[in-house]
């Protein structure tokens, strides 16, 4: 896994659980064994809306992917995704993205990378 990913994860570890969604609570550094436990222990499915939905990994150290990140694959309308952590990405004038026809801020995590919520459909 990638020092990325890994961070995420044990953020969601440390986080303080609210209507079965991971808010994250604070940049704490914790062991990846509660980070393993976490992702382990993921149910929240999620069901891809969009036609063809690009799972982006974030350039560099960035903590969320943008538009503009390397697509790692694709999924289609129907694919059945698992997500506990998601990934915030605020800007000072408007959506961070314009996804499957909505403006949004929110990614979630999953497997390999990072997709828009606004493709996303909670199961």
């Amino acid at each position: 896994m990638n020092r990325i990913l890994k961070t995420t994860l044990a953020l969601a570890a440390s986080a303080t659980v609210l209507a079965g969604t991971a808010v994250a609570a604070s940049p704490a550094a914790a062991t990846t064994a509660p980070a393993a436990a976490a992702a382990a222990s993921c149910t929240i499915k999620w069901k891809v809306t969009g036609g063809k939905v690009a799972v982006r990994k974030p350039k560099g150290n960035a903590p969320v992917a943008s538009p503009n990140s390397p697509v790692v694959r694709y999924l289609h309308r129907g694919d059945v995704v698992t997500s506990c952590v998601e990934a915030i990405a605020r800007t000072q004038s408007g959506p961070a993205y314009r996804k499957c026809g909505r403006g949004g801020h929110v990614w979630r995590i999953v497997k390999g990378g990072q997709v828009p919520a606004t493709c996303l459909k909670r199961l």
